[in-house]
């Protein structure tokens, strides 16, 4: 159709005006010292080289790139090199964290044990540095931040529960093998653990006895966390900055407040059930590991000295937010 070729004639129109300008540079003198090269265009462009966007659009994504030979261009180097680009194994620092892991005996499970109790301690480094953020959110009324903070940490409690199923796979034959090796050592003396109850509002300077010979970092690290605002504190700020009072005898009025007009107070609300949801876990794995160990060794005594079991159990009862427990008794 006579319509048609015009339209293929017109359509060809800024395709011949491109290649025109190709052999145009390609006619430059011979002073210019350059290399034309036809590379697909990749929304980037590379050392040295220039692309003009309208020589883009004209020939279809591919582009001639004038490249300067005499540039100088960074040295190539293989992942892993001094001075090459970042690796997986580099950036995370997989030798020295795969070699941490190191048994005291040849039975099989104790691979098993250290792996999963270190795996522990890096979550437990997690949600320390997670809660710490959901603290300052609430301290400084961004309620919607600590709302997105806790889903994380919650995220990271439920694999924490999760995880005692892997345990469980080992036979108290299986742990009995390799046992004595441990002591006097024990979960009891986990410092971040620790670190997580005293921010969490759970407080007892009874516990720096019993890290009498731990590091001294270790042991600032909890004094520390003593004298720091817990979780409870800065929902409080968040209460008392919606105009709120917050004294002991004004508080759980404050909070009635919040749970029966949810319309008004949605998001404190919805962060007092997070407080809760943390709570609520962290009762959940202690109780799902006093049962792994009656599993594993019934009513012996903890290697670290504590009773074993019944002290586990006993701290099921605790709570890090006991006001928002009664609270539902006043609902």
């Amino acid at each position: 159709m006579p319509g048609g070729a015009a339209g293929a004639r017109r359509a060809a129109g800024p395709a011949r005006r491109a290649q025109e300008r190709l052999l145009d540079l390609r006619r430059r003198p011979p002073d210019v010292d350059v290399t034309l090269t036809s590379i697909p265009f990749s929304g980037g462009i590379g050392y040295g080289n220039t692309c003009a966007r309208r020589q883009r659009r004209a020939i279809g994504g591919r582009c001639s790139v004038a490249i300067d030979d005499d540039a100088p261009r960074p040295p190539h180097r293989r992942f892993g090199e001094e001075g090459g680009r970042l690796s997986y194994g580099g950036y995370l620092r997989l030798p020295a964290l795969l070699a941490q892991q190191q048994p005291r005996s040849q039975a099989p499970d104790e691979l098993l044990f250290i792996t999963v109790h270190q795996v522990y301690e890096l979550w437990f480094k997690l949600l320390l540095h997670e809660l710490e953020s959901v603290r300052e959110a609430m301290s400084s009324g961004e309620l919607w931040q600590a709302r997105h903070l806790f889903r994380r940490v919650h995220a990271v409690e439920r694999v924490l529960v999760e995880q005692v199923e892997v345990l469980e796979t080992m036979t108290p034959q299986d742990f009995l093998a390799f046992r004595s090796m441990l002591e006097p050592a024990s979960g009891f003396q986990s410092v971040q653990f620790r670190e997580l109850e005293f921010l969490s509002g759970l407080k007892d300077e009874r516990y720096l006895g019993s890290f009498r010979h731990a590091e001294e970092a270790d042991l600032a690290r909890l004094r520390r966390r003593l004298s720091e605002p817990t979780l409870w504190d800065a929902y409080l700020r968040a209460l008392s900055l919606r105009g709120l009072p917050v004294s002991d005898d004004e508080i759980m009025g404050s909070l009635l407040t919040v749970a029966r007009d949810r319309r008004s107070h949605d998001a404190l609300w919805q962060l007092a059930e997070d407080l809760l949801i943390h709570d609520e876990t962290t009762a959940l794995w202690r109780m799902r590991h006093v049962q792994m160990v009656e599993r594993q060794i019934g009513t012996k005594s903890g290697t670290g000295g504590s009773t074993g079991a019944p002290y586990l159990r006993g701290r099921t009862r605790l709570h890090y937010f006991p006001l928002l427990w009664e609270l539902r008794a006043w609902l």
